[in-house]
């Protein structure tokens, strides 16, 4: 089995998505707090490269808009504070 660096992005990208995704089911952390958008802009940019890397356009796509809403997000917490 070889593991590439894309897989290694990629996993790590998606397991803060999900970790994010998770927190916020567990009541553990709200959409407004400023580390579940960061963990959606950080997760979403890592896998949004990883399926650069392996030229797998839908999810270039899906990961590119998730990153630029989560860095809309980003600029309106900091524009609220």
């Amino acid at each position: 089995m070889n593991i590439y660096f894309s897989d290694i992005i990629g996993s790590i990208g998606v397991f803060i998505l999900l970790l994010a995704f998770v927190l916020n089911l567990l009541n553990k952390i709200s959409i407004d707090n400023i580390f579940y958008i960061l963990m959606n802009t950080v997760g979403a940019a890592l896998a949004c490269f990883a399926s650069y890397l392996i030229h797998y356009i839908p999810f270039i796509i899906l990961e590119a808009v998730w990153t630029i809403v989560s860095l809309m997000a980003l600029f309106n917490y900091y524009k609220r504070k």
